[in-house]
């Protein structure tokens, strides 16, 4: 177990997960709730991190998310976005990436198109990152638990 856990936060920092400071996270979970705030403690390995809710006091006690409760984590630009703004699921010819194309599908309908270079379907988990560079999402941790199916591109 130790090395899966070693295995998970290597491929996180190889992801660009390094967490410097609090990052800006919508958490989506498995039941359609939704908790806005910034992920003090995030690692893929982990079976829980603590977040402080958007707009709560410094002295507010931090939110325990329990990680196979979840359908993903949103790290993300700002809290608000772009309500009208309908997020690409195409790649821009030509451009560079990093990783391999993939569309994942969710048990609950919602399809994701973006890059990994983590995904293995061992793993509790994975990273994607989005194939529209205009969206809100910096990247997305995906819960594998949550996910239908995953497809390369």
């Amino acid at each position: 177990h130790g090395d899966t856990a070693k295995a998970e936060r290597q491929a996180f920092v190889n992801e660009g997960g390094c967490m410097t400071g609090p990052a800006k996270i919508v958490v989506r979970y498995q039941n359609g709730s939704m908790l806005k705030g910034y992920a003090q403690d995030f690692s893929p390995g982990a079976q829980y991190f603590h977040v402080k809710a958007e707009g709560a006091k410094t002295s507010a006690p931090l939110t325990r998310v329990v990680m196979q409760e979840l359908k993903a984590v949103f790290f993300v630009r700002d809290f608000v976005g772009n309500g009208s703004y309908k997020e690409g699921k195409s790649f821009v010819p030509g451009k560079p990436l990093s990783g391999r194309k993939v569309e994942v599908a969710f048990q609950d309908g919602e399809v994701l198109v973006g890059t990994t270079t983590g995904y293995d379907p061992t793993r509790p988990g994975f990273f994607l990152f989005p194939a529209d560079d205009r969206s809100n999402n910096v990247r997305m941790y995906i819960v594998a638990k949550a996910v239908k199916s995953v497809r390369f591109l």
